[in-house]
């Protein structure tokens, strides 16, 4: 598909200043679109944010949970929503092979404990941003370590959420940053796979399914591919940002995180969903419904 940019002019209407595409004589509203800011998901918005769609699409930038909430409240066409909230939302559709997910170990969906292990876990605080994240961490723990700790939602602090409980789940860029002396930390991920030998899938791009022509015009997938192809020019904005060394954000993004999904995560996405119905966490388990079925 054809970059936006090559058939459309985004411009301002004077009289009720919201930006609207002129497209072969024709105006549409400018598609709104939400998603975090973190490292994770920025080859999937530097497109739009930063390169050659830049003005495409009104993008807000919100934390994962938020982005879900925008779009069941209809104030965004799409969103880069935690994929658990597939499940609890009506007339959504997923942007196939598009996602934020890991196959092995992905380094910014943490539990950190500052207990001896896992098993003496009795509190734990969860990153009020996340939603697939903390389902996948009930789910490890009712159905593969056997128990159930206390759960308490909290504001992404390591040190204050650790005052008063055994361990915090956090994610995004606070996952990659905090102090970690005498802490334990385990990556979400690579308990997922050791438990299940699968890869995880975080969050796919959803859109309305009432969503806007302009809306469903949008080539998520090029997107992506855009960002991947400015690597670079990502971990050169982020490193001072986060502190941390450009080789190492180069390597979370190549080797870390999954931009596309394969079959393993695909059956690790199915399986999640299949355990997340079990421990009652959603009320039922529908397939993926993709834009262009």
């Amino acid at each position: 598909m054809s970059s936006c940019a090559t058939v459309c002019v985004v411009i301002i209407n004077k009289r009720n200043r919201e930006k609207v595409i002129k497209l072969r004589g024709t105006e549409e509203q400018v598609p709104g679109v939400a998603a975090s800011s973190y490292l994770n998901t920025a080859p999937l918005i530097w497109s739009f944010s930063r390169g050659s769609r830049r003005g495409a699409v009104d993008l807000i930038d919100a934390v994962p949970a938020r982005c879900a909430s925008l779009l069941t409240t209809g104030e965004v066409d799409a969103a880069l929503v935690p994929v658990i909230e597939y499940q609890r939302m009506s007339e959504v559709v997923v942007v196939p092979d598009v996602c934020v997910g890991s196959l092995q170990r992905v380094r910014s969906v943490v539990l950190v404990i500052k207990v001896e292990t896992l098993k003496d876990v009795r509190r734990l605080a969860l990153d009020q941003s996340s939603r697939t994240s903390a389902s996948l961490l009930k789910i490890i723990f009712r159905e593969f370590l056997g128990f159930e700790p206390e759960w308490h939602p909290a504001a992404p602090d390591v040190s204050r959420m650790l005052e008063k409980n055994d361990g915090a789940l956090i994610i995004g860029d606070p996952a990659m940053t905090f102090a970690r002396e005498g802490l334990r930390v385990f990556d979400l991920a690579a308990l997922w796979r050791e438990h299940t030998g699968l890869g995880f899938v975080f969050a796919m791009w959803m859109m309305r399914a009432d969503a806007s022509p302009a809306a469903r015009r949008i080539d998520f997938a090029s997107a992506r591919d855009e960002g991947l192809a400015r690597t670079d020019e990502i971990v050169d904005f982020y490193s001072p940002l986060l502190g941390l060394e450009r080789e190492d954000l180069r390597t979370y993004l190549r080797e870390n995180i999954s931009f596309s999904m394969n079959d393993e995560m695909r059956a690790g996405l199915n399986l999640y969903f299949e355990l997340a119905h079990k421990h009652g966490i959603i009320p039922a388990v529908k397939p993926l419904k993709t834009i262009d079925a």
